[in-house]
């Protein structure tokens, strides 16, 4: 549930956009000792946090604290996201005045995540100032593949000019946190149901049973219940789900298993056959899996 998000001492933290089209879905509940932001530039995301599920549009600003366990559950087919995580280090170093004290916490005030809706003056110099930031980094390629903090063995962020990056995630989280102050969520939140946040628990499981009735009859409720429920409550549905978490097990085994086949990594992820497991990646992907994998 904890991540090590890899970050070298030469950095402050990190900057990312991750895009549905070529970001592998990390779809499982953790925290981490850095504060993350998030900037929805395109699409929307859905994350879930103490029970409740939160949609956000483009437009978007939203914060994790360090002792704050989150999970993306999904995200639109053309959805982009900034996400920018600042070491408790920087934080020491650039909030000193009264008003940038809560970044320093490890949560905040007023439970949930926080979050607000962008003017459109404010989205634009945060989008471009990231803009800028990212151009020296890494190939958006390699950022994406390793879902920002690194799957594959050994993987570190790298950027060409550590200084530059650094000072620049400063003034990124000052002009952020500004543009915050005075401002309340959305409201775009909804209470989960048990059988909802029971289900969601147990389909990070492996091993476990995950169709519809298996998991209803587990969460003591009828399958049609707990369909029209889940989807209302997450806004997807559980078979597409089920399909994203699947995705992120195919990745981790196909890249950590040093050899294994597309194959075997697609039915060790729990696809019934390399028929279905096509079906859903180029749904996700727009190609097919050779054809981006090879």
């Amino acid at each position: 549930m904890l991540e090590d998000l890899r970050i070298g001492d030469a950095y402050d933290g990190f900057l990312f956009l991750a895009e549905s089209v070529r970001n592998p879905p990390v779809l499982r509940p953790h925290r981490h000792v850095e504060l993350e932001l998030n900037l929805v530039v395109r699409g929307e995301v859905i994350y879930v946090h103490e029970g409740q599920s939160y949609r956000f549009p483009k437009g978007s600003l939203l914060w994790f604290f360090p002792s704050q366990v989150h999970q993306l559950i999904d995200r639109t087919t053309d959805a982009a996201y900034y996400v920018a995580v600042f070491t408790p280090r920087l934080l020491e170093s650039a909030c000193r005045g009264d008003c940038y004290l809560p970044l320093r916490g490890s949560e905040f005030s007023t439970p949930g995540i926080l979050h607000t809706e962008l003017k459109p003056e404010d989205f634009d110099k945060l989008r471009t100032h990231m803009e800028q930031l990212v151009e020296e980094g890494l190939d958006p390629d390699i950022l994406n593949r390793e879902a920002g903090f690194g799957l594959s063995e050994g993987f570190r962020f790298a950027h060409n000019d550590p200084d530059w990056l650094n000072a620049g995630l400063r003034q990124l989280l000052l002009a952020a946190w500004r543009a915050q102050l005075g401002h309340k969520g959305s409201g775009r939140k909804v209470e989960l149901h048990p059988a909802v946040q029971y289900t969601l628990e147990r389909m990070q499981q492996t091993g476990v049973k995950d169709d519809l009735e298996s998991l209803a009859k587990v969460a003591e409720v009828s399958p049609s219940y707990l369909s029209r429920r889940f989807r209302r409550e997450i806004g997807v549905s559980l078979s597409r789900y089920r399909n994203s978490i699947r995705l992120g097990r195919f990745w981790e085994s196909y890249r950590l298993s040093g050899g294994c086949s597309i194959l075997d990594a697609a039915l060790a992820a729990g696809f019934g056959s390399y028929a279905q497991f096509y079906r859903v990646y180029k749904e996700a992907y727009g190609k097919g899996p050779r054809q981006s994998l090879t």
